[in-house]
Order: structure tokens, then C-alpha cells, then sequence
């Protein structure tokens, strides 16, 4: 794209009063510059994957739900606005919090942790956890939740918190305070990308001991996401960070054409926010740009959106636009549709791999 040229949009003199809604806000951020600008961008991008009805992935790296975003979250599912989610078990984990009426409370930065130790208070940045009435709590809540439940055969982490998100419905006090227990009710597939990582693996350890195992099947949700994708006449995810999340979901385009042989060549949008420089090698800062040379994304020219911000500033900006300025789509129930997806997946691999022709015609 050639952009060396005086023809762009005028800058405005810019006035704000008090009736300056979240649409003239994002207009505002649009019609300016620097991040200010990508993050218009970045919204009005979120609202045309929405008008296009694209299948929209929502990937969370870090811990946004101890900040009370889970609720957001739940928002967009509801609406219709996020239809399959790739997030970190601790986002998982700590989310059953809320539903449960275990205590999170705002706290400080700037403390000794040795004090906080003793007093057994967790801290995340400025955000305070109590050990034994939330943590411990939740410990024994997610034990309970699983000591008979996926030892009899191999599950997918989407199976793991679909259970999750069910038994929080009927049995958490709190169950409107749950993204998950949202997700279960609207068939919104949640993948932890490192369950092992979190935990909620940790907490499976006690389970083990005792001799009952948990066969996580990782290759099979890898086809599943990408058997996602392969169903979806467009496909797009906002990106909440970066990390294994980030990756999760990018990797459906090089599974489907690298790996299985399609022409798929990757997302059709994108938008991310991030912190992350990109001149470090690492994924997390990766541009989308360099995406394209993987087959991540259809285009490094158009469709994606890098806001170089912190996401709890631009997440909540970027929902109440797009709650605010569309209207509510049908659930697309991926979850209930899972097995199909992958089964078609298979027939036409398995079908070409017996013509000696390992080529997947591209749907969409």
C-alpha cells in the first residue's frame, strides 16, 4: 500500500462536553493519532467482523479476570460478539471466584510481600487475593468438581470448562458472575491453550495420587480450532495480549495449510493489543504483518489492527462500542457442533489422502 501522499483526513481541533457518548469518543480516538488512532481503528474493526458475521475468537493472555473483566466478557458472549474464546487457566480459575463469593479486593503495588505473606494475601500487581478463603476455597471447589468427572476417557480442555461452566450454574451462588457459566449456556467452546500451567491442573494433582488419570487430547483441539475456522466463511479474533493464547489461535490458518495441505491462508481479521516490542523475536510482540508469512492471516495490508496499549484499557473501550453501536447476534453454538466440524475435517483429508492428493479445496 502506498500511503506517501497528502490526501489523508484533515486532524480535528478536538472538543469533548458532556455529552460526549462512547460513539463520538472512538470517532474521536479514530480521527487522530498514534494509539489513539489504532485504537479507533481497532473498535470500528471489532464492529465490521460483528456486521460481516464472522466467527470471532476472543483470546485472553494473562490475568484479566482477577480485574473483574470476566464480566465483559460474559457481556459479548451474551450478545453474541464472541463466539469461541483461547484464554490462560489462571483466567479460568480465578473468574470461578466471583460466581463462588470468594473475596478479590483491590490492594497496592507499592507493599512489602513478606508482610502480605504472613498476613496470607496474594497479590496480582495491586489486585489482593485471600489465601485460605478464596484460594484454598477454590482449590477445594475445583477438586470436588473433578474427582470423578474425565478419568474415564480423553477430553479436550473446551470439554474441561464446558463441565466447569455447567456445574457452576447449578451449584456456584453467584452463577451470573461467571463468563463460563455464560459460555456453557451459549455453546461458546473455551480452550485453555496450558492447563498445566494454572491451578486448575494443580488442583487435578490430588486426583492423580489416588491413581485416576486425566488424558488431555492437545492434537485434537489443535484440529478442532482449526476445524472452526475451516467452517467459517470469515474468520476473526481480537487478541488480549499475546503469549500461547495469542499463537492458539493464529496457528489454525498454518494447521489447515501447512500441516493438511489447504489454501486456507489464515484469518480474515485481527485485531491486537499488546505491549510487546516486536524487535525481541517473541510472539507476543510478533506484528500481524509477519503473521502473513506463516499463513496466520489473509492479508499484511488490511483486516488487522496493533494497538500498543495495556488491555485493560482498551478492552472495555472497545465492547461498550461495539454493544453499543450493534445489534445482538444469534449464538452460532460452536460448541454443539464440534464433533461435526471435525468429522468433516477428517472425511476430506482421509478422502484426499487416498487420491494420493493431500489438497483440501478451500470453502469460503
Amino acid at each position: 500500500m502506498d500511503h506517501h501522499h497528502f490526501r489523508g483526513k484533515d486532524i480535528p481541533h478536538i472538543k469533548l462536553d458532556s455529552k460526549t457518548s462512547i460513539e463520538d469518543l472512538v470517532d474521536i480516538f479514530a480521527s487522530t493519532g498514534y494509539n489513539g488512532r489504532q485504537l479507533g481503528e481497532a473498535a470500528k474493526l471489532y464492529a465490521k467482523m460483528i456486521e460481516e458475521d464472522a466467527v470471532i475468537c476472543l483470546t485472553v493472555a494473562g490475568a484479566m479476570t482477577p480485574v473483574g473483566f470476566g464480566g465483559i466478557i460474559k457481556t459479548l458472549i451474551e450478545k453474541g460478539f464472541v463466539d469461541w474464546i483461547v484464554t490462560t487457566g489462571a483466567n479460568v480459575y480465578h473468574e470461578d471466584h466471583f460466581a463462588r463469593g470468594f473475596p478479590v479486593k483491590q490492594g497496592h503495588f507499592e507493599v512489602d510481600d513478606m508482610i502480605l505473606y504472613e498476613k496470607e494475601i496474594v497479590r496480582i500487581r495491586d489486585v489482593y487475593i485471600k489465601f485460605i478463603e478464596t484460594l484454598a476455597a477454590e482449590d477445594k471447589v475445583v477438586q470436588q468438581m473433578f474427582r470423578d468427572k474425565l478419568t474415564d476417557k480423553s477430553f479436550t480442555t473446551a470439554e474441561f470448562c464446558n463441565m466447569m461452566g455447567k456445574i457452576s450454574s447449578e451449584r456456584a451462588k453467584y452463577p451470573d458472575k461467571s463468563f463460563l457459566v455464560s459460555a456453557y449456556k451459549y455453546d461458546v467452546p473455551v480452550y485453555v491453550s496450558t492447563l498445566k500451567d494454572s491451578s486448575l491442573a494443580m488442583n487435578l494433582g490430588v486426583h492423580r495420587l489416588q491413581n485416576k488419570v486425566y488424558n488431555l487430547d492437545f492434537v485434537r483441539e489443535i484440529l478442532e480450532q482449526a476445524a472452526i475456522v475451516y467452517n467459517s466463511k470469515k474468520s476473526a479474533i481480537v487478541e488480549l495480549g499475546g503469549g500461547v493464547p495469542k499463537n492458539t489461535a493464529q496457528q489454525t490458518g498454518p494447521m489447515l495449510d501447512q500441516i493438511l495441505g489447504n489454501d486456507d491462508g489464515g484469518q480474515d481479521y485481527i485485531i491486537q493489543i499488546t505491549d510487546a516490542r516486536p524487535d525481541t523475536g517473541g510472539l507476543s510482540g510478533a506484528t500481524l504483518q509477519e503473521g502473513k508469512s506463516w499463513g496466520k492471516v489473509q492479508d499484511a495490508h488490511s483486516g488487522t489492527v496493533t494497538v500498543y496499549t495495556d488491555a485493560t484499557i482498551a478492552f472495555p473501550i472497545m465492547a461498550a462500542y461495539v454493544l453499543a453501536t450493534q445489534k445482538p447476534r444469534k449464538p452460532k453454538r460452536i460448541y454443539k457442533n464440534l464433533d461435526k466440524y471435525y468429522l468433516e475435517l477428517q472425511k476430506v483429508y482421509l478422502d484426499n489422502l487416498k487420491k494420493d492428493k493431500v489438497k483440501i479445496k478451500r470453502k469460503h
